[in-house]
């Protein structure tokens, strides 16, 4: 791989939603550079917004435990900056900063992503996806039959505004991190979905990610940096909850 994963320095203009301003700093000798990110007030964070033409409902943050609010903390992962790493004890993901910072935000586990651990790499993205249930989920809810071949993207889409694929060893796990449009499941473990997202931190995120990114899954953050390895991934247990990367998905490296 060449080049960082971590999209520092050059955000697009989607990245700057919600008050979001991210530069790099070089020190005078040039050693090293350095991230300045500025996060914006709760409120500008997840204010409403349109996107694409999708509409995004305002986040009613007086309403959404302070913990989740995006934040830059100190970083507990020990990974390497540019990497993610999810903690399903505390619903917490982290993008590792520079400087032994991180990048916080809340999610949501659905039942796939509550019993996986493991770790996997950042291998397409796509804004807007189409979703579409697998065979077997249709088979288990016959309604969705009429989403075989793919639910329009849209607010109300599963996957929500964003979705990361997946993979490892160049195969799709089916897991995907992705937005919601159900804010107030943040914290919690949902009924279905994988790694879930605040619409609005998942367009945040999906600016800052640009290459191929390891994404560590840990059921604590307290067990290690060996506990999210390959050599501790756990077998997947549940039933994929989408069919594949869709259509003019963004291969990353």
């Amino acid at each position: 791989m060449t080049g960082s994963p971590f999209n520092l320095g050059r955000i697009s203009r989607r990245g700057f939603v919600g008050g979001v301003a991210a530069t790099v700093g070089v020190s005078a000798t040039g050693a090293r550079a350095q991230d300045v990110l500025r996060l914006g007030s709760p409120a500008s964070m997840y204010a409403g917004l349109t996107d694409d033409g999708h509409k995004l409902p305002t986040i009613p943050v007086d309403k959404l435990n302070k913990k989740f609010v995006r934040q830059v903390v100190i970083d507990p992962t020990f990974e390497k900056p540019g990497t993610i790493v999810i903690d399903t004890s505390t619903h917490f993901l982290y993008l590792v900063l520079p400087d032994r910072k991180a990048l916080r935000y809340g999610v949501s586990l659905g039942k796939a992503g509550f019993e996986w651990t493991g770790t996997a790499l950042v291998q397409y993205k796509k804004a807007w996806p189409v979703w579409t249930p697998p065979p077997e989920m249709i088979k288990r809810k016959p309604e969705l039959a009429k989403y075989a071949t793919g639910m329009p993207p849209g607010p109300q889409s599963p996957l929500g505004a964003r979705a990361l694929y997946l993979f490892k060893n160049g195969k799709d796990t089916m897991y995907r991190i992705h937005g919601t449009p159900e804010w107030d499941s943040i914290g919690k473990n949902a009924s279905s979905g994988c790694l879930r997202m605040i619409n609005q931190d998942v367009i945040d995120l999906f600016a800052r990610v640009s290459g191929p990114t390891t994404v560590h899954v840990r059921h604590s953050m307290y067990l290690g940096a060996s506990s999210g390895s390959a050599g501790s991934t756990s077998a997947p247990t549940t039933e994929a909850i989408d069919a594949g990367v869709p259509e003019g998905a963004e291969k990353l490296g």
